[in-house]
């Protein structure tokens, strides 16, 4: 590793989160690499060795060594022909099946949320949608990812179907590293706050059928953005 790289990897470290109290050190440290991860401070390709995470943090080998098992588990990182680990990059077919698979589970989120949502849980939708709007109009788009991933949430939360959620967190992540090629345009973002207010009266009405369809619709508009930007890079 070269002097600049070594500098830049320092300054990821440095910039990790204090440890919050009453929380497992590997924990906490599966958590900070993930989010890097996620982001793309740690780009796909980039190495991770043991004894290197733990010098940069400051922590013993221990934890950090049952925080990248945990991350190999979950496709997040592969061991090297080198020794350490490597991210994993993602191609077009895994976003194809990652998509695929989110645009049935989160569909039928949305079935189930209009045949049960409560009427105190229309109000935080409400507000959701209208805090995306204020952020686009406000040309905040980096605000936009978060609040898009609370929106979502909430959408699963209507469905009442706790393993439903459970599976579709556990795809969650994955998800999450294709932000950067989501919601960076004003005409991209503003056609998913269109959808999102589909859903929203979908639900509302309790149209079960067609609140399906349109978060079906949704999720692979989504999708075919992501192998867009993937082509152009």
């Amino acid at each position: 590793m070269n002097i600049e790289a070594k500098e830049e990897k320092k300054a990821i470290w440095s910039a990790i989160a204090p440890k919050p109290e009453k929380r497992s050190l590997a924990v906490y440290v599966y958590e900070q690499l993930q989010q890097l991860i996620v982001n793309g401070d740690l780009g796909w390709g980039s190495r991770l060795v043991e004894s290197q995470v733990a010098a940069g943090m400051g922590i013993s080998r221990t934890p950090v060594r049952e925080a990248l098992h945990k991350l190999e588990m979950e496709d997040f990182i592969s061991r090297s022909a080198g020794g350490g680990y490597s991210i994993t990059g993602l191609d077009r077919e895994d976003v194809l099946e990652i998509f695929g698979i989110r645009s049935v589970l989160e569909s039928y989120a949305a079935r189930l949320a209009a045949e049960r949502r409560k009427p105190d849980e229309m109000k935080l939708l409400d507000a959701k949608i209208a805090e995306y709007q204020n952020s686009l109009e406000k040309d905040r788009l980096h605000d936009l990812p978060d609040i898009n991933t609370q929106l979502h949430d909430q959408f699963y939360v209507m469905s009442h179907s706790p393993r439903l959620i459970k599976m579709i967190n556990e795809l969650k992540n994955q998800i999450q590293r294709f932000r950067r090629f989501l919601l960076h345009s004003q005409y991209g973002a503003a056609l998913s706050n269109q959808d999102h207010r589909q859903i929203l009266e979908c639900i509302r009405n309790r149209e079960a059928d067609r609140v399906e369809d349109v978060m079906k619709e949704h999720i692979l508009r989504g999708q075919n953005l992501v192998l867009q930007e993937m082509d152009k890079a």
